[in-house]
């Protein structure tokens, strides 16, 4: 079974609805490493802005029979995180979330899914926007166009202005599934060596949360409310455990370029970096 474009792309909104609480909260800080107690002490618990990234989160739609994608194959290409107002540490929340375009890059080099998610709380809050590029290693030659993907943000040509290095756990992966992401690549070994991996990978979500982290104490001061916007581009796994520095270039406006590199391997594992901050 392949994929059927004009099925995903006319499928109407999956709408998930979660009641936020403040141990959810703190169960993604623990998922990303962080180690503040505005994170983690639910008398004075502030969200991480990248927590918006499971807010309202349909599950791994890919893993359904009805979408037609080899599921085995799927890796999170790009992700990009618009914050339109500060994330509730618990409350109502609904995720409406649709396949907005499909790029067929061939049939040896699969397809790109931009996946889209508006999420609001309660009082109908538009609390911030997700967009994530999906790569389906095993589905091109639908007979779609390569045109039209995302541009990514260009990495400066000069050494970086700030350089954060975080390490992550060896059970990182075991605690950020609990914040929804149960694809078994991340736990499983017989799935992650069967994908072509040396064992799980650590979720690309949780790197990004890693890297927020960095981003957030570098050039936020640790103020959620002041990082609005982070993109960029999954280019290799993170294996829990592993260290992840973060190479930041200041631009006008508070506007950051950025890219991250696991230090044990020399291995660019996140780059094309744009980040909004106030």
């Amino acid at each position: 079974m392949a994929i059927d474009p004009d099925k995903l792309l006319s499928m109407p909104p999956i709408v998930t609805r979660q009641t936020l609480t403040k141990r959810d909260t703190i169960l993604y800080a623990l998922g990303v490493g962080a180690s503040e107690l505005d994170f983690l002490f639910e008398e004075r618990l502030k969200a991480l802005p990248t927590m918006a990234v499971t807010l309202g989160y349909p599950g791994f739609i890919w893993r359904d029979p009805a979408l037609g994608a080899n599921w085995q194959k799927v890796l999170h290409g790009e992700q990009s995180t618009i914050l339109h107002a500060a994330l509730p540490v618990e409350g109502e929340i609904t995720g409406s979330t649709r396949i907005e375009a499909l790029f067929d890059k061939g049939a040896d080099k699969g397809a790109l899914a931009l996946v889209a998610r508006e999420i609001h709380d309660g009082a109908g809050t538009h609390l911030a926007t997700s967009r994530a590029v999906t790569f389906l290693r095993g589905d091109g030659g639908f007979g779609g166009s390569s045109e039209g993907a995302p541009v990514p943000h260009p990495v400066p040509d000069r050494a970086p202005d700030s350089v954060v290095t975080l390490t992550t756990a060896a059970n990182q992966a075991q605690i950020y599934r609990l914040s929804g992401d149960l694809n078994p690549l991340h736990i499983d070994s017989d799935v992650a060596t069967g994908a072509g991996f040396d064992g799980p990978i650590l979720h690309g979500l949780a790197t990004y949360g890693v890297i927020g982290r960095a981003l957030l104490a570098a050039r936020c001061g640790n103020d959620p409310a002041r990082l609005k916007r982070i993109d960029g581009r999954f280019s290799s796994p993170v294996y829990p455990g592993e260290t992840i520095e973060t190479s930041i270039w200041d631009e006008e406006g508070g506007k950051l370029a950025f890219r991250a590199r696991v230090v044990e391997r020399d291995k660019i594992v996140f780059t094309n970096g744009y980040a909004e901050t106030a």
